[in-house]
């Protein structure tokens, strides 16, 4: 990441014009922007107007002077880089400026080509401590992220695999690595808990930025002011509370990849920034006016239909296009059972150290009764209940009475007795359940399927099912259905 040189900002401040003008000419035929000022009171206003990298100033102004022009950038930003002029030099001037944090002083007269040293030598200390800045807010940014929902399993060639054995798990992980040898842009999509952003892991571990940052942002958890600036950073006063300049979760993944969980969630205009930075790959900070170009890789993820939120015009369909070159659909764990043995172990071989080093392995019985759930929480959800489980057994086997309650109280899914049999009739029951119970299901099935088929509008669902509006609404809210599920294949 750089700032681009033509984008560095130079302030001159000076009462003479022709002092004031040919320090400015100088600095442009460098590529650089520049802006004057012809008082101390002046100049203050356009640095906290213009964030301006390099500031020049005189000693000797009318009313501020250079030393109070220099403290009063100092107050604003700590890290201004300021240059004294003078034609009036004193050691004791010069020690004093130097106390206060000015870079350099020097004595007037002097040419173009020290005007050229003095600002190259300024960038470079900007440059040094903006990196020095980037790698302290980076190693803030990756302590915080370091939780992966599972960790990964090896394969045989070292390389980092997601866990399962289902043919499904197996189409992933080779899709997984073909995307990795690219520096595509992917979007992840999938239920909740089912590991998007262990995908994304994976996908940055295996590709040729691994060794660069992973940095996540997650979208639905920040107001849009708030993910502005954590996705862009911001100059210092650029709003209230604005206190330092900040840099962006863009700058900190340069060289590496950025990880957006739930990109459904952030507002249109967030979207419109984000689909200039994915086009141009540079932007401003908030409150800033240098360009800040990126090299990143960005992965995106959401639980949410975005093909459904473009046609209801609260996502864009460009920024779709941008986000979703190569799309990644995970799998929710209940259409993968053959799974939950395998995570189940790996849980148990993952967390037991910790929680309960007496268990080793875990009972057929208990691995059955982990399959029948269907796991609305998906991956996440089995994890959290594995390490539930662990805390109450007392091994050396985790048995089924040692799985929560919920677990062990859910009905059995409806067997072979519940065909017809030859007479038409169906055999009654065998897990407990009511015939109003049993009733209740297949109305739910028939509602989520009427749901789907209409597109989640509820006049038309209401209409799919012959009934009023008004009862398909306490039907919803008696069975818990909404647009969330418009995303996710019907229980059956």
């Amino acid at each position: 990441m750089t700032d681009t040189p033509q984008q560095a900002t130079i302030l001159v401040i000076d009462d003479n014009e022709t002092m004031r003008e040919g320090v400015a000419a100088a600095v442009r035929r460098m590529g650089h922007k520049t802006i004057t000022a012809r008082n101390g009171g002046e100049g203050l206003g356009e640095f906290r107007r213009h964030h301006a990298d390099v500031v020049f100033t005189d000693l000797k102004m009318e009313g501020q002077d250079g030393i109070s022009v220099l403290r009063d950038v100092k107050a604003a930003d700590a890290d201004a880089v300021v240059i004294i002029m003078t034609g009036f030099g004193t050691v004791e001037a010069a020690v004093e400026a130097m106390k206060l944090g000015a870079f350099d002083f020097i004595q007037k007269p002097f040419g173009p080509e020290v005007i050229r040293l003095k600002v190259e030598g300024a960038l470079q200390l900007r440059d040094a401590r903006r990196k020095h800045e980037k790698l302290q807010a980076t190693q803030q940014a990756l302590s915080a992220d370091l939780a992966a929902p599972f960790a990964p399993a090896r394969a045989d060639g070292g390389e980092p695999l997601l866990v399962g054995e289902s043919s499904a798990m197996k189409d992933l992980n080779a899709v997984i690595a073909r995307v990795a040898r690219t520096d595509a842009t992917v979007h992840v999509h999938g239920e909740s808990g089912t590991g998007k952003e262990l995908v994304a892991r994976t996908i940055h571990n295996l590709s040729s930025r691994g060794s660069g940052p992973f940095i996540s942002v997650h979208c639905g958890a920040l107001t849009e002011t708030l993910l502005e600036s954590e996705l862009f950073g911001h100059e210092k006063g650029a709003f209230t509370g604005a206190i330092k300049r900040k840099l962006g979760r863009f700058e900190l993944a340069d060289g590496g990849t950025l990880f957006l969980d739930e990109i459904g969630d952030i507002s249109p205009s967030v979207q419109v920034k984000l689909l200039r930075v994915l086009q141009e790959r540079q932007f401003e900070r908030v409150g800033g006016e240098t360009q800040v170009r990126v090299d990143v890789r960005v992965i995106s993820a959401t639980h949410r239909n975005l093909e459904l939120l473009v046609q209801q015009g609260t996502f864009r369909q460009d920024l779709l296009y941008r986000l979703n070159v190569v799309p990644v659909q995970l799998p929710p764990l209940r259409d993968r059972p053959s799974d939950v043995a395998l995570l189940s172990r790996h849980f148990i071989e993952k967390k037991g150290a910790r929680v309960n080093p007496a268990i080793k392995s875990i009972s057929n019985s208990a691995v059955s009764r982990l399959q029948t759930y269907r796991w609305p929480g998906n991956v996440r959800e089995l994890e959290n209940v594995m390490e539930q489980s662990l805390v109450m057994a007392e091994g050396p086997e985790l048995l089924e009475t040692d799985l929560p309650a919920f677990l062990r109280n859910a009905p059995m899914p409806l067997s072979p007795g519940m065909q017809p049999s030859a007479a038409g009739n169906t055999i009654p029951p065998e897990d407990g359940r009511t015939l109003d119970e049993i009733l209740e299901g297949l109305e739910r099935t028939l509602i989520v399927r009427a749901f789907l088929k209409a597109k989640g509008v509820k006049t038309e669902t209401a209409r799919i099912l012959g009934i009023k509006t008004s009862a398909l609404y306490y039907k919803l809210d008696k069975y818990k259905i909404d647009d969330g599920i418009l995303t996710q294949p019907p229980a059956v």
